[in-house]
């Protein structure tokens, strides 16, 4: 089987997933995928990922509008699922500024994502090399410290619990629009990951991904609450780590 004579690109591929490619293309895209079967593996992973937040989120389309916010959805666009995109970010860039994880809402406009991406690298980049002071609160003391930032970024921040990763500990760094939470990570083998938290005008909730030389991230926002997760590791690992920060973050309530 020869490949399509038209390049097949990512974005058709997510489109693909999404059943949002068109009908002439289908085969090309079906083709190509036949004749490359590791490239056929990541984009099923995609729909597996796919048909659980089906089966996770689909129930609140159903959910009646509440009535404070009945008068704000007359000049609202209509929420739109987009599950496809939600899977494929989590193994993939999507240049460009398309959408990755997406739980509920709108995207964040990609200036947040840009200006929330590049601060948490700088902030990773900078403390990560430390080898004395990479903190000013050590993990030894995590009450303190999740109270300690708690008070003074005006969230909930807390320090996820990461199998296989200990807690080095935190410190409190200026954001794009105030103060930001710095927490890092190390496992036994001395990689290192930092969780840069800080306001975000944005209340819905993504993930899109993002790599700057041997550094990468993945970001997402909550309920107002952006999100960076930062490593100098392959994507699956970031992701592994990442949705490991996010699981925790919604259990309690973000």
């Amino acid at each position: 089987m020869t490949d399509p004579k038209i390049p097949v690109t990512e974005d058709e591929l997510h489109a693909y997933v999404d059943n949002e490619l068109p009908a002439e293309r289908r085969g090309d895209v079906e083709a190509w995928l036949a004749a490359h079967p590791d490239e056929a593996a990541r984009v099923q992973s995609w729909r597996t990922m796919a048909d659980a937040l089906h089966a996770r989120y689909d129930s609140v389309l159903d959910e009646a509008v509440p009535k404070r916010l009945e008068i704000e959805q007359l000049v609202r666009q209509p929420r739109r699922w987009v599950y496809g995109a939600v899977a494929a970010t989590l193994a993939a860039f999507m240049a460009g500024g398309g959408v990755g994880w997406v739980a509920h809402g709108a995207a964040a406009r990609p200036s947040t994502f840009q200006s929330f991406t590049v601060d948490a690298l700088d902030a990773h980049r900078l403390y990560v090399v430390e080898v004395r002071h990479p903190v000013e609160v050590p993990g030894s003391e995590r009450a303190h410290l999740q109270q300690w930032l708690t008070k003074r970024c005006g969230w909930d921040v807390r320090a996820p619990e990461l199998a296989g990763l200990k807690l080095v500990g935190g410190r409190l760094l200026p954001g794009p629009s105030g103060p930001a939470s710095f927490l890092m990570y190390e496992s036994a083998s001395g990689e290192r990951f930092t969780i840069y938290t800080a306001k975000a005008e944005t209340e819905a909730t993504q993930m899109r991904y993002s790599a700057q030389g041997s550094d990468s991230a993945l970001f997402w926002a909550d309920r107002g609450v952006a999100y960076v997760v930062s490593g100098a590791v392959d994507r699956s690992r970031l992701t592994q780590v990442a949705q490991a920060v996010y699981d925790q973050m919604e259990k309690g309530g973000g």
